[in-house]
């Protein structure tokens, strides 16, 4: 009987751990890309309530999903470049127009920044390939864009946008200018263990990647990096920066280290702006 009680104990706790890797496994998106918290998909602020100008795109990516976009151009004469802002996986664009304030009116730069899919008023499902036609049909409007095209292309992304922005830079390197890296991972299998430790050994269920130490490499020796890492970064190891920086094969990079840096805050922190203000005047963007 006493067998019979532990077989039942130790089939019970096996068929748990099995329900419990089978939802991490589909509800993990949620997981990984949380736009539906805060009330995220519902408001969405745009650029006029910082008194910016902008133009209000509709894209339609290349398997018929219509992503959301905000265009603010610089019509200045002495205005040459443009910013492309990748967003983070929480929230939405509205939460980063004080970034977008910050390179517009400080720095004189165009600023383009759009939904993910499945993310503000973005139509469709987040998801890596999902993310990546995003960033195709991204990449496509401002390459045959009668404004855009002539200016020079920053990539600017944290953490998730990071990705992103190592996506874009090693498959289109021939129409980016420059890459500014924050706070972002080598892939996110190997944040897995630092996050959630008790799930290391089944950081293989997870079907979104995002391997961006692979597609680093790839990108073009003459484009200039900029790496910015908080070290006090408590969902990313600050080591993954670091080891992307070393994998870059840019012939033009710098990394600078925020002591007090959290995920979060790096953007807050002394010297974080005139450290991009200044990289961007070194290479002639502003």
């Amino acid at each position: 009987m006493l067998w019979g009680l532990l077989k039942m104990l130790v089939g019970g706790c096996a068929a748990l751990v099995s329900l419990s890797l089978a939802a991490l496994y589909v509800l993990q998106n949620r997981l990984v890309y949380p736009s539906w918290a805060q009330g995220a998909r519902d408001k969405v602020d745009t650029p006029d309530s910082y008194g910016l100008p902008y133009k209000k795109l509709v894209l339609t990516t290349g398997d018929g999903v219509k992503i959301e976009a905000y265009d603010m151009q610089n019509t200045s004469a002495e205005s040459t470049s443009t910013v492309l802002i990748l967003c983070p996986n929480a929230g939405n664009i509205g939460y980063f127009i004080p970034i977008a304030d910050m390179f517009y009116r400080q720095m004189g730069l165009s600023v383009f920044i759009y939904s993910y899919r499945g993310y503000g008023h973005s139509e469709g499902t987040p998801s890596e390939v999902g993310l990546k036609k995003d960033a195709d049909a991204v990449i496509q409007h401002l390459s045959t864009d009668k404004f855009h095209k002539s200016k020079k292309l920053i990539l600017y992304g944290r953490s998730l946008g990071g990705a992103n922005a190592i996506y874009i830079s090693a498959k289109y390197s021939q129409l980016c200018d420059a890459v500014i890296l924050e706070n972002t991972f080598l892939s996110i299998r190997e944040v897995i263990p630092y996050l959630f430790p008790v799930l290391k050994y089944f950081k293989g269920l997870c079907h979104d990647t995002w391997n961006s130490k692979q597609d680093i490499v790839n990108c073009d020796a003459s484009l200039p990096f900029l790496f910015l890492c908080g070290l006090k970064d408590e969902i990313v190891p600050p080591s993954h920066m670091k080891k992307l920086a070393e994998l870059c094969p840019s012939n033009n990079k710098q990394v600078f280290e925020f002591p007090f840096g959290y995920h979060n805050d790096t953007i807050v922190q002394d010297g974080y702006w005139d450290i991009i203000q200044d990289f961007l005047e070194q290479h002639g963007f502003i």
